[in-house]
């Protein structure tokens, strides 16, 4: 199932991905943001789990921001899985 996910206090606005079970794919970020690390991004993690993307990238913080591109992607794919499970 795809995913919109607005981001927050980051330079990109938006997070697109599909997540299918527990697998993440076809994520791209929307509406600002690095070019260079928004085009790294997503092909490092495609094919990963939720999991696997927490402890990768979750925690890792830009700047003064507290959180980054990265690390709203591993809140993203977590709130999609767990809303994706909470319905089933």
């Amino acid at each position: 199932m795809e995913y919109i996910f607005e981001t927050e206090n980051t330079c990109s606005k938006r997070i697109k991905f599909t997540l299918e079970g527990n697998v993440v794919t076809k994520v791209e970020f929307l509406d600002g943001g690095c070019p260079g690390n928004l085009q790294a991004l997503p092909r490092l993690v495609e094919g990963m789990t939720v999991e696997e993307i927490e402890k990768k990238i979750g925690g890792i913080i830009c700047g003064r921001r507290g959180t980054s591109c990265a690390d709203q992607l591993a809140r993203a794919v977590r709130k999609a899985y767990n809303e994706a499970n909470k319905s089933a």
